[in-house]
């Protein structure tokens, strides 16, 4: 998938002038490649409208206006878009109250060695977590992780997938629904 380049974000007052319609297509299309885990992990799969929505976004509510800022929004998303044979997600951790956000994240710990995805009946595929992200107290309540997929994993796509947390302190296994299968096929396009 190709990244975002520079030229195709818009500065502020062009992109208010665009936002009202385009913000409920990007919401419809965020809304179709959202799926939970369990009660508590949300996975958002990325694709380059969602990436440049974000950069959007982040661009207008930070009021970012020079050059040189918006080229590094633009950089540190552009890690979110998935590279050949990649699905790329941005994890959300929610829980309802910040006293028990803060309890469940120090009892995550770990967690990115719990996270896969399992394409049909090939080998799990386990979720590479940003490094970045990994602190040794608690983990971030936002998370950017990367599945990549073998040749044979991408042939078999539609033949059905889930998502497992085999975390001890969070078990959840998900099936994904055709029309997930169907959306998430094309970055693996």
């Amino acid at each position: 998938m190709q990244t975002i380049e520079l030229s195709e974000i818009k500065n502020i007052a062009d992109y208010e002038l665009e936002r009202k319609q385009w913000r409920p297509n990007v919401i419809a299309l965020k809304e179709r490649r959202r799926i939970q885990l369990g009660e508590h992990l949300s996975f958002l799969f990325e694709n380059r409208e969602t990436v440049r929505y974000q950069i959007q976004e982040m661009i207008r509510i930070e009021r970012i206006a020079s050059p040189e800022a918006i080229a590094h929004e633009v950089n540190t998303y552009n890690e979110l878009i998935p590279k050949p044979g990649d699905l790329s997600a941005t994890l959300l951790i929610e829980y309802s109250s910040a006293e028990e956000r803060d309890v469940k994240l120090r009892e995550l710990l770990g967690l990115e060695d719990h996270i896969r995805l399992v394409v049909a009946d090939t080998p799990p595929i386990p979720a590479r977590f940003d490094d970045r992200q990994i602190a040794t107290d608690r983990i971030s309540s936002v998370q950017y992780i990367k599945f990549q997929l073998s040749p044979e994993q991408i042939r078999r796509w539609r033949e059905g997938a889930k998502l497992v947390a085999d975390h001890p302190s969070y078990r959840a296994e998900r099936v994904l629904r055709e029309a997930e299968i169907e959306e998430l096929a094309a970055d693996l396009a």
